[in-house]
């Protein structure tokens, strides 16, 4: 029995346990069903001008109105005005909310990644909130990189697209592809967004009509609670670019004829059509806070429902209307009393308002004792904005919510008589009010009804107080980070972020404008950098990288991330100043604690304190005394770098810098070698006085020259290809620097005493053996490449008495050092006080992708300098920088760069596909024909460069030119005086290029002569501040109705490159066909059209790759909708820029069929620039051409 009771007891015990556990899953299942949803961040474009959320704020608060007349690029207003909303094809209203402050056909295509060819075929309101999303994030401080791979939700409301009615059945066949159908399907708008931002979650495009909005707020917060999403951007977009639908409208009766929405007022005759776009980043509250988010409002809870069967389809249901904000509140655990304003749907119909006024009436109508409700509605300052409409009203209610104030309801006079008597107790919001206080938060209501029949209402109450920043003190210096895709885009977002640190910024702490910056923007592999130690001097770093100008503690953007590999660089005597590190023992904590750790060895094996003569900020004399000391700060300096994460992959000395390189290496501890350095110039101070050394720019061939005659003169340091320093006895060395100066050559005494790696040197050499022969060196943990040896690297190189005899002893040969480093290195790091080597590396190097950086700066602010360098020192990804706690300001959008992108169907612009054709033309549709007098410039003078025998024939062709003036070609051929081009060509407002293309047979030779000639004349007239227009003689392009040859595919080659990078020049290439006479030219029954090889055969091989390159170029723009192919960076990624696999595809195969090669489908992926791509095909086309000469 004992055993059956405990065994019942386990059971009690067991099933008590699993009702504790269910009971806890259905209180975390029901705390998530109402868990409220926080509003993190907001962007808008709306009618009035407004381009953000401050701005809409703005807006409301001035009590103004959005609503302008209809703009003149939409339609034409008289042409379809009547006052009789019953004429059929008419409109009785002239105005509308349309958006001043971006027009339609404007769009940003290159930061989004998106080819111009497929931008022009996006309807603009995918456009627009692709933009404003970017937007609502930045207001949000979310990273969209950090967007990537996550469960973030898109929901947009979007209903008409009047884009695909500009063009519709207006497209030849042959002019449709892909990209219409996606770029204006709806599902798209949502599914763009995610993918560009690399989003998970669900991805939705709402048609509700005018609630669609709403929808999707409800829908993403659902989602949220539900664990779809963990961040959610609900949005609406409305464009009007046609004027059918308010056409429809009109007919319908709704539109107001005066343009204006008079909501509940009793004069209220219909409402105003409006556009814009809204965006809202929704995250659940107890995520938000635990991120640090800006919370601006929270969604307590909401409903969507339908009005079902009414007194028609497009009747509001007043019974529904009052389910739906009972259904709201009962969600949201709250009751009507909780509620101080309603922002209406309110679209100022005589039937709509009233039914709404009396369903608030009916709803709200138990309040206690709570103030009488107030009801308001946006469309009295923006119109209807139809499918964003919704996302406006709640925008407006998260800013009233959060600020505490109630904007003025527009166009109100005198409630409608047809509401029921219950709405008068209802306070309409005219004037403007300032929040009723209550005793808790605030809360409201926002309503949106679809003419659809579907309803959505949402409950928005104040945010939560946040909690009190931590405060932390000011950095000594602060680095702003300014990151864009593009140099150009940094300068706008630094002129921008300038004019607002001078203006509504300028009260912001300059740390916060870093933490925003710095880890709440995005962040891109092009960037530069601004250290500044106040305000002002940020705001002058900006203004100088605005403007493309140099300024202290600017490091602009880099031509592109350096190589892998970094080296520390240690000088030699020579860079020390009074003053070096003083302002670091103060800024930096980590050069504190350096210098103090090396104080018990410094004292130790120098005999006197390191700190104490960096704090004295007094001149070093006497080279024992400067030579550890500059060791010692290279070491503390080296820990500096190494504390901001910037640590060697190789280091290099110059002579005495090597002990310290070999500290840094592992090769000798700290106080090895300051043993060695106090040592070497502990000695060396006896010879004091005894030599002299100089630098000379003059290469090591020649310095060996110079000095044979002077015994006593040794080279002593290969600096670099072009300067060496030379030492010996002070009157030698004087006069070798006379004979060099007298050559206007640089050659001056360096600011020693001793002659170092010279024969003065041995009398100490023996005593330096002896001193340090018990020295017990490790192998190196990182590479040292030495300057003491012939050998380039010595991994291996044993740093002991030996080692340091050589080092003083022999030449140093760092120019040897810097070129074998820079084959895997790329990255220069000087560890100095000043900089003394940068001009040694440069000149070593050249030609090569590197990058120097010193430390310090002779008489500069030790950390601003220091902090500077850090940031230059950054190439491949911007500096790391300390995360402070939240909260962080709000900073401006990031600038957009917009060009115009619009189809264009009555201007078709590509060729009709022949027969066996890709269906798709990449050549050029030149228009052709005779000169005419419409096709010259200024006064019709000509010169004319033609072949013998054809310069009459041609200048008869130029008509009735004023004045011709005919050269022979050969002013054009190799070794002609280019510098009297200019002022022949500066004699006449056109030039005519005109060869005999019968002359030659049409060899490759010949081609390759018109190339070259060609070429010249183009660089001529590119010099020219107003140069004269360029015609070229040539015969039809090579299609097939007109065939032509290998010289005249160069011709047209060369005229369609002009046409792009040169239009200034171009004037067009005018067809033998057309214009000769008898004689000129040659039979116009000519053979085939040569390809690309054709040329290639006689073409130096230098110029191939250019040509080549310049043939891969205009393919990829004519591909992919770029302007020209001088648009185009060779080095940029071509799916970066937009390319899709579509157009992969067309590219494939236009280069195959240009080239005359099978080429892999994969080949544009492999092979994603111009430069690459090119360089591949060069390949292909040289292995298939064994022949080839050059």
């Amino acid at each position: 029995m004992v055993g059956a009771g405990a065994d019942r007891r386990a059971i009690i015990a067991e099933a008590l346990h699993r009702i504790d556990e269910l009971t806890a899953r259905l209180a975390v299942a029901e705390r998530a069903d109402v868990e409220p949803v926080a509003v993190v961040g907001m962007g808008c474009r709306l009618p009035g001008g407004v381009g953000s959320a401050d701005q809409f704020w703005q807006l409301l608060q001035d009590g103004r109105s959005g609503i302008v007349p209809v703009p003149g690029d939409r339609w034409d207003v008289e042409e379809f005005y009547s006052a009789d909303p019953s004429v059929p094809g008419t409109i009785c209203a002239r105005d509308g909310g349309f958006l001043t402050s971006w027009r339609p056909d404007e769009f940003d295509a290159e930061f989004f990644g998106i080819a111009p060819r497929e931008a022009a075929a996006m309807d603009p309101q995918q456009r627009l909130l692709l933009e404003v999303a970017w937007e609502a994030l930045e207001n949000a401080g979310i990273v969209a990189q950090s967007i990537r791979g996550t469960q973030t939700g898109i929901f947009v409301g979007l209903t008409t697209n009047d884009y695909s009615l500009t063009f519709a059945g207006r497209l030849r066949r042959e002019d449709i592809d892909a990209y219409i159908p996606f770029g204006n399907a709806a599902n798209f708008a949502a599914g763009r967004l995610a993918y560009f931002l690399g989003a998970r979650g669900p991805a939705l495009v709402v048609d509700t009509a005018c609630s669609s909005s709403l929808v999707s707020v409800h829908l993403a917060c659902q989602s949220l609670r539900r664990g779809e999403s963990d961040t959610a951007l609900a949005a609406g977009v409305n464009l009007i670019l046609r004027p059918e639908n308010s056409i429809a409208c009109s007919r319908f009766g709704m539109l107001s004829p005066d343009g204006q929405c008079k909501t509940f007022d009793a004069g209220a005759n219909g409402y105003v059509r409006s556009e814009g776009c809204g965006v809202v980043v929704l995250k659940r509250l107890s995520d938000a806070l635990a991120d640090g988010d800006r919370v601006l409002a929270v969604v307590r809870g909401s409903a969507v429902n339908q009005d079902g069967a009414s007194s028609g389809q497009t009747v509001p249901n007043g019974p529904a209307q009052q389910a739906l904000m009972r259904q709201a509140l009962a969600a949201s655990r709250l009751v009507p009393a909780d509620i101080d304003y309603i922002e209406a749907h309110g679209t100022g119909t005589a039937l709509g308002d009233p039914i709404e006024l009396d369903a608030l009436a009916q709803v709200f109508a138990d309040r206690g004792d709570a103030a009488p409700l107030v009801v308001g509605s946006v469309k009295t300052n923006l119109g209807h904005l139809e499918s964003a409409a919704g996302i406006a009203g709640f925008i407006k209610t998260v800013l009233s919510v959060r600020y505490g104030y109630i904007p003025k309801h527009l166009n109100f006079h005198q409630l409608t008589p047809h509401a029921c008597q219950d709405a008068t107790r209802l306070t309409i919001a005219s004037p403007a009010l300032e929040w009723p206080t209550v005793p808790r938060p605030r809360r409201a209501g926002v309503s949106s009804f679809g003419v659809s029949g579907t309803n959505a209402h949402i409950i928005v109450e104040q945010a939560p107080s946040p909690e009190p920043a931590v405060w932390e003190p000011d950095s000594p210096v602060t680095t702003l980070v300014v990151a864009g895709k593009s140099s150009q885009r940094i300068a706008a977002t630094a002129a921008m972020l300038g004019q607002w640190m001078t203006g509504p910024g300028a009260e912001v702490r300059l740390a916060d404008v870093a933490h925003t910056l710095n880890h709440h923007r995005a962040q891109h592999r092009t960037f530069a950098t601004i250290c500044a130690r106040d305000h002002n001097q940020a705001v002058a770093g900006l203004s100088a990288l605005a403007a493309g100008q140099a300024a202290v503690g600017v490091v602009r953007s880099h031509d592109g991330p350096c190589r892998p590999g970094r080296v520390f660089v240690y000088s030699g005597q020579g860079s020390q100043w009074a003053g070096m590190g003083r302002r670091l023992l103060t800024d930096e904590p980590a050069f504190a604690t350096a210098i103090d750790t090396l104080e018990p060895a410094f004292r130790t094996e120098v005999g006197f304190s390191l700190r104490e003569v960096l704090e004295a900020a007094e001149p070093l004399t006497g080279i024992e005394r400067i030579q550890p000391v500059l060791t010692g700060l290279q070491l503390a300096l080296t820990e500096l770098w190494r504390h901001y994460g910037v640590v060697p992959d190789a280091v290099i000395g110059h002579s005495m810098g090597e002990v310290a390189a070999a500290v840094t290496a592992g090769a000798l501890t700290p106080t090895e070698g300051l043993r060695v350095i106090a040592t070497r110039s502990r000695l060396m101070s006896r010879l004091a006085g005894q030599g002299a050394m100089a630098l000379l720019e003059l290469d090591p061939a020649s310095t060996l020259g110079l000095i044979a005659e002077y015994p006593a003169v040794t080279l002593a340091v290969y600096a670099s290809p072009t300067q060496t320093v030379i030492a010996g006895p002070p009157a030698d060395v004087d006069m070798l620097i006379a004979k060099v100066a007298q050559q206007s050559r640089l050659a001056r005494r360096i600011d020693v005493d001793v002659a170092s790696h010279h024969p003065t040197i041995d009398p100490v050499l023996p005593d330096l053996q002896a001193a340090l022969s018990d020295l017990a060196p490790k192998p190196p943990a990182i590479p040292i490449i030495s300057t003491t040896y012939d050998e380039s690297q010595t991994p291996t190189t044993s740093f002991d008495a030996d080692h340091w005899v050589a080092n003083l002893r022999r030449p140093v040969r760092f120019s040897q050092a810097i070129a074998a480093a820079g084959t895997d290195h790329a990255t220069f790091i000087e560890i100095s006080p000043h900089p003394l080597l940068t001009h040694s590396i440069a000149d070593t190097l050249a030609g090569t992708h590197f990058h120097t950086v010193p430390t310090l700066q002779r008489d500069g602010d030790d950390t601003h300098t220091f902090h500077t360098n850090l940031n230059s020192a950054h190439t491949g990804a911007p500096p790391r920088t300390s995360h402070p706690p939240e909260p962080h300001p709000v900073l401006p959008a990031t600038p957009w760069h917009h060009t115009r992108l619009w189809i264009k169907p009555t201007t078709p612009q590509l060729h009709a596909p022949a027969a066996g054709s890709n269906g798709w033309s990449y050549a050029s549709d030149w228009p052709i024909g005779p000169i005419t007098a419409a096709d010259t410039a200024g006064d019709g003078s000509w010169v004319v460069f033609a072949d013998e025998g054809c310069g009459a024939k041609v200048s008869s062709a130029v008509g009735d030119a004023a004045v011709v003036t005919v050269l022979p070609m050969d002013t054009l051929a190799d070794g002609a005086a280019a510098s009297e081009l200019p002022d022949i060509l500066g004699k006449a407002a056109n030039v005519l290029y005109a060869p005999d293309l019968s002359a030659s047979g049409h060899l490759p030779e010949w081609g390759y002569r018109l190339f070259n000639t060609t070429r010249r004349l183009t660089a001529a007239l590119a010099t020219m501040a107003v140069p004269p227009r360029m015609f070229i003689l040539g015969r039809r392009d090579g299609s097939d109705d007109h065939p032509a040859d290998p010289a005249d595919a160069v011709l047209w080659g060369l005229g369609r490159a002009l046409a792009s990078e040169h239009p200034e020049i171009w004037g067009g290439v005018v067809d033998v066909e057309e214009t000769e006479p008898p004689g000129v030219g040659s039979d116009p029954t000519a053979g085939p059209v040569g390809d690309i090889k054709d040329v290639w055969r006689v073409c130096e091989p230098e110029e191939r790759r250019a040509l080549l390159q310049n043939h891969v170029g205009v393919l990829v723009a004519a591909v992919m909708g770029l302007p020209s192919a001088q648009s185009l960076n060779p080095d940029a990624d071509f799916f970066e820029l937009g390319m899709d696999s579509l157009m992969n595809v067309i590219l494939q195969r236009a280069l195959a069929e240009t080239l005359g090669e099978v080429l892999p489908q994969t080949v544009v992926f492999d092979y994603p620039t111009v430069t690459e791509l090119a360089d591949h095909l060069a390949e292909i086309v040289d292995a298939d051409l064994p022949e080839s000469v050059g």
